[in-house]
């Protein structure tokens, strides 16, 4: 089996999340530090973890906090963990959580850790607003006043504009485009029509909803009481629609290009608040301590795109890099997990994965292939359950480790696309 460099392998022992709500729902009083305690803590709890062998905590976020910003120190911070536990943040758009899960594992694989707690955590309910530059700069200069009169003058200088607020946008910087916009001209590119992209949503409500009901994803779900009076707890992903059907998908307008688009809400992703962690190990640390890995990370890589061209079609040079480096095809692959920003971009990765052209783009003669849409995202995906931006490649790892061992599946892919043109990819081997 290949290794990281030196020869270590690196244990996936454990994931859990907190449930997936729609921002401005169930879980909108809670910030994303407060989420990410619940994930963190719950997994200590079912793992039966000793915090204090824990050498390292990596976590995601991209809406980060402006009083807070490293999210994982202040989770680290919890009773379960030594104060002089080492924690960090890192940010790469929607594979923040990918980002800190491969982070942690390099750090195992050089040594430099044994036990590490990577995941993520988004509120997109409670993000940050800010002032125009205009009423920052009277408020500085303000407080630097060396007299209330001075300081009343300063204050005067204050007009209607200044108070108008800046609010963050889901748009590239580089272009302006925002994400809907760019899954339409993916749709418009690749030929993607309406109607595959609305069956398609659909299909993950389908699916999610069987997981939920037989119990698949309940079991990675740590229920979380809902505030004010915390007296009922929420134990489910509540954007899951159960009665959806083609027909109300269909009727559904488009959001972004509302005379020639086909992304509508209800083929793509919802604002979600939630967070995810999953526990890491050496594999020489988790037999000494006595646990039994889900799986092994046997390789991963990450692209990037021209923003501009389409924006979420890395994972599709991601992927057969990772393949590659894991030293194998497609066919070998039992399960893959791709996260669905919009079917749009979920049906144009596809399309990618299949094509020639792009393989040549990622470097290869040969396409990496035909997905079969009876391994692909079985239980549903982030169209139905939701897409905590921070905290989604953790929810696709654990849901692809432990359906990868309920089947009895060797290999495993997971894809994530993500803001700025990037893209990642994962191979993981159960043994």
């Amino acid at each position: 089996m290949p290794t990281f460099g030196n020869g270590r392998r690196v244990a996936i022992i454990a994931g859990v999340r907190t449930p997936f709500a729609r921002s401005g729902t169930a879980l909108k009083d809670y910030t994303a530090i407060d989420l990410g305690r619940f994930a963190v803590g719950e997994l200590v709890q079912r793992t039966s973890l000793n915090g204090a062998d824990v050498d390292l905590m990596v976590y995601g976020t991209v809406v980060q906090s402006v009083v807070a910003p490293n999210i994982a120190r202040e989770v680290s911070l919890m009773p379960h963990f030594p104060r002089t536990l080492q924690a960090y943040t890192v940010s790469r758009a929607c594979a923040s959580a990918n980002q800190a899960i491969t982070d942690a594992a390099d750090q195992i694989a050089l040594g430099h850790a044994h036990v590490a707690i990577a995941g993520g955590s988004e509120s997109l309910t409670q993000v940050p607003i800010l002032h125009s530059r205009g009423m920052s700069d009277i408020l500085v200069a303000a407080s630097k006043a060396k007299s209330m009169s001075q300081r009343v003058s300063t204050l005067a200088r204050v007009r209607p504009k200044d108070f108008v607020p800046i609010t963050p946008a889901i748009a590239e910087p580089s272009t302006g485009e925002t994400m809907g916009q760019s899954a339409d001209k993916m749709a418009k590119l690749n030929g993607i029509s309406r109607e595959a992209q609305d069956r398609f949503a659909l299909r993950s409500h389908q699916l999610a909803a069987r997981g939920l009901d037989d119990g698949r994803l309940v079991a990675e779900l740590a229920p979380v009481p809902v505030p004010p009076k915390y007296d009922t707890m929420l134990a489910t992903d509540n954007g899951v629609r159960r009665d959806s059907s083609y027909e109300q998908l269909s009727s559904l307008k488009a959001v972004f290009d509302r005379q020639y688009g086909t992304v509508t809400a209800g083929n793509a992703s919802p604002l979600t608040d939630g967070a995810s962690a999953v526990l890491l190990m050496s594999e020489e640390r988790a037999k000494a301590l006595g646990y039994t890995p889900v799986a092994f990370i046997r390789s991963y890589a990450y692209a990037a795109v021209d923003p501009g061209e389409q924006l979420l079609q890395a994972p599709v040079i991601a992927a057969p890099i990772a393949l590659q480096r894991a030293g194998l095809s497609l066919k070998d692959i039992d399960l893959v997990e791709m996260h669905e920003a919009f079917a749009a971009q979920v049906l144009s990765n596809i399309q990618g994965l299949a094509s020639r052209q792009w393989a040549e783009r990622a470097g290869f003669s040969q396409p990496v292939g035909e997905i079969d849409p009876e391994r692909l995202n079985v239980m549903g995906g982030s169209l139905s359950i939701g897409h905590p931006f921070g905290a989604t490649g953790a929810r696709v790892l654990t849901t692809l480790c432990n359906e990868l061992q309920r089947r009895g599946g060797q290999f495993g892919m997971l894809t994530v696309c993500a803001a700025g043109g990037m893209g990642h990819a994962m191979i993981v081997e159960r043994t």
